[in-house]
């Protein structure tokens, strides 16, 4: 078991530098102009993990930001969304764009079902209670 992060170990790439990795398990330090020339750098090196995002969240939550703690978890679901829906669901989110409350349900369904993506499903249930309190389901642009 590994010891829970501290406010002590932000900024993480500073500090633990031995946790972070890319999406295909190379380090940091293996980041290096050496290796990008040499063509062994791809952007899956560059991109962020879902578990550098939980380590930011345990790091915000140690810190008393419980709020920002919750949206690097969500951030960490959405490491494997296509960009594509990420986008539309966005846009969905947009006040006056969804027609209606099974709209943003169907895509919190979405989150959850196909991606596993819970918290980012809760997000959206969430939020269509909301717009339908506030009757933000009017197309309105």
């Amino acid at each position: 078991m590994t010891a829970k992060l501290t406010i002590a170990d932000y900024p993480l790439a500073e500090t633990r530098s031995d946790k972070i990795r890319g999406q295909r398990g190379r380090s940091l330090d293996d980041i290096t102009l050496d290796a990008v020339v040499a063509g062994g750098v791809t952007m899956e090196d560059l991109r962020i993990t879902p578990q550098a995002l939980a380590d930011q969240a345990e790091i915000s939550r140690a810190a008393g930001r419980p709020t920002l703690a919750l949206n690097f978890e969500r951030a960490a679901e959405l490491v494997g969304v296509p960009q594509d829906f990420i986008m539309s669901s966005y846009e969905m989110l947009r006040p006056g764009r969804a027609k209606s409350k099974e709209q943003l349900l169907d895509v919190a369904k979405a989150f959850r079902q196909t991606y596993k993506a819970e918290l980012m499903a809760e997000f959206i249930e969430e939020a269509a209670a909301i717009y339908e309190r506030r009757g933000l389901f009017t197309y309105r642009f």
